[in-house]
């Protein structure tokens, strides 16, 4: 039987979406692209903003339309929240965020029942799952999820309730896994969670702990870390990681807002001064870092000066990218049954404002890169022997080079965000 996988959402569902494609391939399944026909199809779902959820609903719809006779799994955060709702005709199994592992088990015993099964469960006593991906299709990086669950409940965030508690994966598996992956030849590792700042607590491991883990096999060249919350760079985590030289000198500091009003109402834990100290303590580590960053524009109660706030930071900090997203309410949380919300047409206006901001920051960071020497590492071959891939600070790079070469390069010229190079020392 055939098996394909549609993933929505955040690299955490990337990485449970390979975990099980794996399963099925050890039981002797055929894994297809998703876009071949299929006897199996799987949707793992996102819900953190209301676009997330209809795509998903929109996808298992679409499949049952044009594969009536194929059988659907819905998965992740969307199956995991409200499993009744994508419990829609085609579909033989619903497994939420936990049982990943048992999926192909629990597929077939929905298949010789002949109805539908719902594998959802409370996550309040959910121990970490230790799932394993050792084939990254046509990457030399890697993502080794090494975290799962939040306990931040910032108001506007339905993450803690579809994801339930913090929970780790134990020092030494991080570190086997780490082994296995380096032995399986990929040079970079993405070291990733739903809270990797909360990693190790109350185990008596932090996540300078599972770095320093991470980094031990030789074979490993490379650590790219997910995204990280401000607080935790302080003055004795900038310093353990800047000791590590295969740490990438990318980071992604969750913002979501450069009001300090704004950050109170949704619960964040930090204000733009403590952000900024964040930023500069990095900087002053890793002169030509890459810091990149979420915005939430329109939350409820944004006013205009708040919103004015948050591009002044913005362009203060000048991240190196953003990603905008604007505030969709989610049932349940706080910020739903807040008074003055923003309308639409604002809400879009804020969006596309710092989307254009975020464009001018992100070319003159290349820019500013243009002329240096950077390590590559390369991941895709082109056409008449050219090859792409990133700088440790995730810029994209082309040059005359073999997919899988980690070498330095000259960085000549920039064409939009992708930069033209010479690679040195071939």
């Amino acid at each position: 039987m055939k098996v394909a996988f549609h993933t929505l959402g955040c690299k955490v569902n990337q990485y449970d979406s390979e975990a099980m494609l794996e399963c099925f391939a050890r039981a002797g399944y055929e894994i297809v692209p998703f876009s071949q026909e299929a006897d199996v199809y799987g949707v793992n779902t996102c819900t953190v903003t209301g676009t997330g959820d209809a795509k998903s609903l929109k996808l298992i719809r679409r499949l049952h339309r044009e594969h009536p006779e194929a059988k659907i799994i819905v998965c992740g955060c969307l199956a995991q929240r409200d499993a009744a709702r994508v419990l829609l005709p085609g579909v033989a199994l619903v497994i939420g965020v936990q049982h990943r592992a048992q999926v192909v088990e629990l597929f077939e015993r929905a298949v010789a029942s002949g109805e539908p099964l719902c594998a959802v469960d409370s996550l309040k006593e959910a121990a970490f799952e230790n799932l394993s991906v050792s084939r990254h299709e046509g990457k030399t990086r890697a993502t080794m999820k090494i975290q799962e669950g939040c306990d931040r409940f910032c108001t506007y965030c339905v993450i803690p309730y579809v994801r339930g508690p913090v929970r780790s994966m134990p020092l030494p598996a991080v570190r086997e896994e780490a082994v296995r992956l380096a032995g399986a030849g990929y040079r970079e590792i993405v070291v990733t969670g739903i809270h990797l700042a909360s990693y190790g607590r109350g185990e008596g491991t932090t996540l300078l702990d599972a770095i320093h883990a991470v980094a031990e096999p030789e074979g490993v060249k490379r650590i790219r870390l997910g995204s990280l919350e401000p607080l935790i760079v302080t003055p004795e985590f900038v310093e353990g990681i800047a000791a590590e030289s295969k740490v990438c000198r990318h980071f992604h500091l969750s913002m979501q807002s450069g009001s300090a009003g704004v950050l109170r109402r949704m619960r964040r834990r930090y204000t733009p001064e403590e952000y900024l100290r964040a930023v500069e303590r990095l900087r002053a580590a890793f002169p030509d870092c890459a810091i990149t960053t979420d915005v939430l524009t329109g939350f409820p109660g944004e006013t205009d000066a708040e919103a004015q706030e948050t591009v002044e930071f913005v362009r203060r900090v000048a991240f190196a990218r953003i990603h905008v997203f604007p505030y969709s309410p989610r049932a349940g949380t706080i910020a739903a049954a807040m008074p003055n919300p923003v309308d639409d047409a604002k809400k879009q206006w804020r969006t596309n404002e710092l989307l254009e901001i975020g464009n001018q920051l992100e070319a003159a960071y290349v820019q500013r890169l243009t002329g240096t020497t950077q390590e590559v590492l390369f991941e895709r071959q082109l056409e008449g022997g050219w090859a792409e891939g990133l700088t440790g600070q995730y810029v994209r790079v082309r040059a005359l080079a073999r997919a899988n070469e980690l070498l330095p390069v000259r960085l000549l010229s920039r064409q939009g965000t992708v930069v033209l190079g010479e690679a040195q020392g071939r």
